[in-house]
């Protein structure tokens, strides 16, 4: 049986609620490669409440500290309007400085990995995801205009890297298939602890609304369907009716049944949670959305002449092989790019730009 703390808590004294949170869910540490993994959906201030606090992430950090890792590693791959801004992103919502020397770009070193083909064949991920042995996420107590609630299941998306996130968005098409589509990239690789950041969430038309709300709480699980059952019921809506529950469900990760689930601490409805609509809205049909995840589509890297040097970096570590050196400059093979752009994030004179 899956395991929900609901524990009080404030930024202040955030590191009680996740000292508790590790004696609720012990986790063989020692001597493991650990990645850290907050929702960080773009360059944002701390008080925006869009991403996962710097206070909290700071308290994982340190917790995580005690139990002697190999190596520890925070890392994550912003949204559609930052695409290749990690680190910028990190920066400006205080999160750099909250992992302590541990921040490491996880939009490099990719490695292509076997996906469902009726989206795509294959996606890339960084090999700190691949290699991580223990993988704690952190996600955002937040509603979000396609899925309702963006909790811990969703928080997983921001393990692709660049627009491979914006091609699924637009090959999904409706909101369904987009719900559907992130429990695949959620098996991709399941987290090992959920640490939900509820201590201020975002109620509303999430998940980068001004609709904050005070809601004092630190949330955590071993497993995210549970977790993402749980804030449900918080928010007051029924897991069945939330497509991306109901396809974890069936795919055997998780319980909707309560029941199945043991509490510790109190779960309580919050009172006039405001929620976007719980209508099928599609992609395709946005002209404003269709737009955006288009432009993000059709970009391909491109290098500017007055600052590449010709190292070649970007050449060795395409993981999809579709850079190759001309004149000494890097050109792009159209048919073969998958749009990751670990080319942009990797450069060491941030000399690739997006056309």
């Amino acid at each position: 049986m899956s395991k929900v703390m609901i524990y009080p808590a404030s930024y202040e004294n955030v590191s009680k609620a996740i000292e508790h949170v590790f004696e609720v869910f012990p986790l063989d540490l020692k001597g493991k490669k650990v990645l850290i993994k907050p929702n960080v959906l773009r360059a944002s201030d701390p008080k925006e409440g869009i991403v996962t606090h710097p206070m909290v992430v700071r308290a994982v950090v340190e917790m995580v500290e005690k139990f002697s890792p190999s190596s520890i590693i925070v890392g994550d791959n912003p949204g559609l309007f930052n695409y290749g801004a990690n680190e910028e992103s990190f920066k400006r919502a205080g999160l750099m400085e909250a992992s302590k020397g541990y921040y490491r770009n996880i939009g490099i070193d990719l490695n292509q990995v076997d996906f469902n083909p009726e989206f795509l064949p294959k996606l890339s991920l960084s090999r700190h995801v691949l290699e991580a042995e223990i993988l704690i996420s952190l996600p955002k107590f937040k509603t979000h205009g396609l899925t309702v609630i963006t909790g811990a299941i969703k928080n997983s998306y921001g393990l692709l890297p660049g627009a491979q996130k914006a091609c699924l968005h637009k090959i999904a098409g409706t909101a369904e298939r987009f719900q559907e589509m992130l429990v695949d990239v959620f098996k991709l690789r399941v987290p090992d602890l959920f640490i939900m950041d509820a201590i201020v969430g975002m109620e509303g038309n999430g998940p980068a609304c001004s609709d904050l709300r005070e809601i004092g709480l630190i949330i955590a699980s071993d497993n995210g369907v549970s977790m993402d059952v749980v804030m449900a019921k918080m928010v007051g809506i029924e897991p069945e009716k939330l497509i991306f529950l109901k396809k974890a469900n069936e795919a055997g990760l998780g319980s909707l049944d309560l029941n199945q689930i043991e509490l510790i601490g109190e779960l309580k409805k919050i009172p006039d949670f405001k929620l976007p609509p719980l209508i099928e809205v599609s992609d395709s049909t946005n002209e404003a959305t269709r737009q955006i995840l288009q432009s993000r589509i059709l970009s391909l890297p491109k290098a500017d002449p007055e600052k590449c040097t010709g190292c070649g970096t970007c050449v060795q570590q395409c993981p999809a092989s579709a850079l190759f050196m001309n004149n000494n400059i890097p050109s792009v093979d159209e048919k073969l790019c998958i749009k990751c752009f670990c080319c942009q994030e990797i450069c060491p004179e941030k000399a690739i730009i997006l056309q």
